[in-house]
């Protein structure tokens, strides 16, 4: 088998040595008839390391770069850790949301997976969905069109006897050695079919009747994977990805090593805000009013403080937002404007004592002697289990990490201050949520003003940095993006952190860890107000 291509230069390809290491690897194979039964085994538990291995896709772009247009199939790390996800819910019985930018690969990814999993698996009926039957085949963007040249591309040692003639026809593709078969179901008609195995639905958010199809796949398959770049937040997929009943993957435009920030610059300067919102940002609240903090703004924070040449320094800080059933632990780390870390973990059957030790691990482990916890709700377990914990550690002779108590409810700091220009905060602000919600909205602002408009002069301190390779930072740039904010009848601003879906639990996290009690000194002395 080959190995991962992590160190493949993908700016500057060269799919010729690619192309003569399968070559070289292949003879091995064909000399070696055990060899090749060996790892025919390990891809049947390995789909992502056949795809690297022998697969190749069709990319007509390269025309115009005198590329070929056939090129092998190597995935990037996050397609492999996409693939590993889609078998861990297969495998499970259990649907998943798979929420992506345009051009990302996920259409390519998902058929090749199909493919592999009926080349390798007996008796696998792999279902292939689209809203329209001309997005599922017959033509050559669509999805079995995909697969057969997926399939064609493969040296016939893996084919079983597999021939294009005789085993693709029209919406299907059988496999003659394992009795394994792909089905494809377009509009009206998706879910009608055959039982199946696993079914992935292309382009979700779009479906003309989506209701209809729930109940269809409901009864045909226990494994339903919904794939779709964002339309909205009132239809069953954006439910689904904000519901917290199924596993989601945010699959984001940072996620190719091919795209960066001038990449994306040039996207800002050429499409419009909405397309550039809901086609590459994955935002789906690009037509949504009262959006807290646009993910468009979002976006400017990553590496912020490289792109605008500051030096990071500052206090250590830490956000901790606890959960159970149906959301996620989280904590997320910062020294200054930077975010250093963020962590999150499943809170369903969990025990609470065990996720506060875990986060004080977390932060033993990064060098963080304090965090703040939210206190509402399940938080205020943590105000004793810290103290139990902290004991524990002092009779080990080992540091004590101070935890600070933060209430999202609770009442504002600095009543009589300003915040918002013109009005105090007990009078604009309904409670600490709200208040600590727009304190980061207009970190992220400031930030958005420095990075894209180029505004100057700017407060250094004043600005929020997210490094672009904090784990699971497509899913932070999401759930930023997510409350919304509206005025009560009072006048005073309300946050709707959930906006009808699950917790931004990593979200809240790095809001604890900003909010405004943190630096209470220098805020007030930035704001010209007295403590």
């Amino acid at each position: 088998m080959a190995a991962n291509p992590t160190d493949f230069d993908w700016l500057h390809p060269d799919y010729a040595a690619v192309f003569a290491a399968r070559v070289t690897r292949l003879r091995r194979l064909q000399a070696d008839s055990r060899a090749l039964a060996a790892v025919k085994a390990y891809y049947r538990e390995h789909p992502e390391a056949f795809i690297c291995d022998w697969g190749c896709v069709q990319e007509p772009r390269n025309a115009a770069l005198g590329l070929p247009t056939t090129i092998p199939f190597l995935l990037w790390p996050r397609q492999r850790e996409l693939v590993q996800w889609i078998l861990e819910r297969w495998r499970r019985g259990e649907s998943g949301v798979v929420t992506k930018s345009r051009d990302s690969g996920v259409s390519w990814l998902t058929t090749a997976l199909a493919c592999t999993l009926c080349l390798f698996n007996e008796g696998v009926v792999v279902g292939m969905a689209s809203r329209k039957v001309e997005y599922c085949d017959g033509t050559p963007k669509s999805l079995l069109a995909k697969a057969r040249s997926f399939l064609r591309n493969l040296p016939p040692e893996f084919l079983g006897g597999w021939d294009a003639d005789k085993h693709a026809p029209f919406m299907r593709i059988h496999f003659p050695a394992t009795g394994s078969a792909i089905t494809a179901e377009g509009g009206g008609q998706i879910g009608r079919g055959d039982r199946t195995s696993m079914t992935v639905v292309d382009e979700s958010a779009f479906l003309d009747d989506p209701e209809s199809v729930d109940a269809a796949l409901s009864q045909t398959t226990r494994c339903r994977i919904d794939v779709s770049t964002p339309h909205g937040r009132t239809n069953p997929f954006a439910q689904k990805h904000f519901g917290g009943k199924v596993p989601r993957f945010v699959f984001s435009w940072r996620d190719c090593p091919l795209k960066d920030d001038a990449w994306y610059a040039r996207q800002v300067a050429t499409l419009p805000p909405h397309v550039l919102a809901q086609e590459v940002d994955g935002d789906f609240s690009a037509s949504v009013e009262g959006i807290v903090i646009p993910l468009l703004w979002a976006q400017a924070t990553v590496d912020a403080d490289k792109k605008l040449g500051i030096t990071v320094t500052g206090q250590k800080y830490a956000g901790f937002d606890i959960a159970d059933t149906g959301d996620r632990c989280a904590i997320a780390l910062r020294r200054g404007i930077r975010v250093a870390h963020l962590e999150s973990w499943s809170g369903a059957g969990s025990d609470l004592f065990a996720s506060t030790v875990r986060a004080f691990n977390i932060l033993d482990a990064h060098g963080w002697d304090n965090f703040h916890f939210d206190n509402d709700g399940l938080g205020a377990s943590i105000t004793g289990d810290a103290l139990q914990i902290n004991e524990a550690r002092r009779a080990a002779q080992r540091p004590l990490i101070r935890a600070e108590s933060y209430r999202g409810s609770g009442a504002v700091y600095d009543p009589e201050g300003e915040l918002v220009t013109g009005r105090e905060n007990q009078d604009y602000f309904l409670n600490m949520k709200a208040m600590a919600w727009w304190w980061v909205r207009m970190k992220v602002e400031a930030t958005f003003r420095a990075v894209v408009l180029g505004r100057r002069p700017f407060d250094p301190e004043a600005l929020i940095s997210l490094p672009g390779d904090l784990p699971e930072l497509g899913e932070l740039l999401i759930e930023l993006s997510q409350p919304t904010f509206t005025l009560n009848q009072t006048g005073k601003l309300v946050i709707d952190k959930n906006a009808g879906g699950r917790s931004p639990d990593r979200a809240d996290a790095v809001v604890i860890a900003f909010e405004p009690g943190t630096q209470w000194a220098e805020l007030w002395t930035r704001l010209g107000s007295r403590k």
